[in-house]
């Protein structure tokens, strides 16, 4: 694929050394960068744009992102790198997410006024249980596109937070957009898929630990036994949704790259949600 007369392969870009301040709240900032940058054996000038996919929809949709001739900033540093901005949105998304399902454990604000006890120990638990689905989720988007060259961090999105704690509060039931894995860099198609699909991807090996925890007969201790049903049905579900072929979803990404891969991958996710409500129960006994 040619990007700008690039030529793009499936090779680990160099830039991916390069960091990782947040390109987007660089955008007026006048600092030097590299003047040159030389990823396939062409030279051609340093710069970032939003991850575009070939219908020119943001990989993910970044907030306030920059129009895409915009040029960003270039840091270097390492593909581990986490910013302060990025562990406070993290933190926020992940605090905000255990509140959400806290609730959900006692039906609502409701019974978590009448049994607090419950709310704290269902808070825990759907931390322990649930939180890894979703931050390993989107730290697999992160790395993937990191792996490529590409800047990436998670951002988290305060309305869907402060929706899902509403919703959940009311109703008992978790229905959240926590945030996303911003990212930026030139990709190709392939790449960008793969980026996307890392994210559904984690979730089916989460899934499949679970599994082999409970053939193992770990679930018969009392603790592993409470983590483990809320472990299956959270990586289950986290999966098969983001499978949906809509909107900003993986799906969508993936089956852009590949309907072979989209449909090989969607049928493992929908396998886990089905094999689970039939079979998850009997298993643990």
């Amino acid at each position: 694929m040619n990007l700008s007369g690039i030529t793009m392969s499936e090779k680990r870009d160099p830039r991916a050394n390069w960091l990782d301040e947040d390109p987007f709240e660089k955008m007026n900032n006048n600092s030097k960068t590299h003047t040159r940058a030389r990823d396939d054996g062409n030279w051609r000038k340093p710069h970032i744009r939003v991850v575009t996919g070939s219908a020119g929809q943001p990989f993910f949709r970044a907030f306030n992102s920059p129009p895409e001739n915009q040029r960003i900033p270039v840091h270097k540093g390492s593909i581990w790198h986490f910013s302060k901005t990025e562990v406070e949105h993290l933190t926020r998304a992940t605090v905000a997410f255990t509140i959400a399902l806290a609730f959900m454990s006692t039906g609502g604000i409701f019974g978590a006024l009448s049994a607090p006890s419950s709310f704290l120990i269902g808070g825990v638990i759907y931390f322990i249980a649930i939180s890894p689905a979703f931050v390993l989720h989107e730290l697999a988007h992160k790395f993937a596109a990191r792996n490529y060259g590409c800047w990436a961090e998670f951002r988290a999105d305060s309305g869907g937070l402060r929706f899902g704690i509403i919703l959940a509060a009311a109703f008992g039931i978790v229905f959240m957009a926590p945030g996303a894995v911003m990212v930026a860099g030139n990709t190709t198609k392939s790449q960008f898929g793969k980026i996307a699909l890392a994210g559904p991807v984690t979730n089916v090996v989460l899934w499949l630990l679970g599994l082999m925890i409970i053939l193992l007969g770990l679930a018969q201790y009392s603790i592993v036994g409470i983590i483990i049903e809320p472990w299956m049905w959270g990586n289950a579900i986290l999966g098969a949704f983001n499978m949906i072929p809509w909107g900003p979803l993986d799906g969508k990404k993936i089956k852009t790259w590949s309907d072979t891969m989209f449909y090989f991958w969607a049928i493992v996710c929908g396998s886990m949600v089905w094999f689970t409500r039939t079979e998850l129960n009997g298993l643990i006994g």
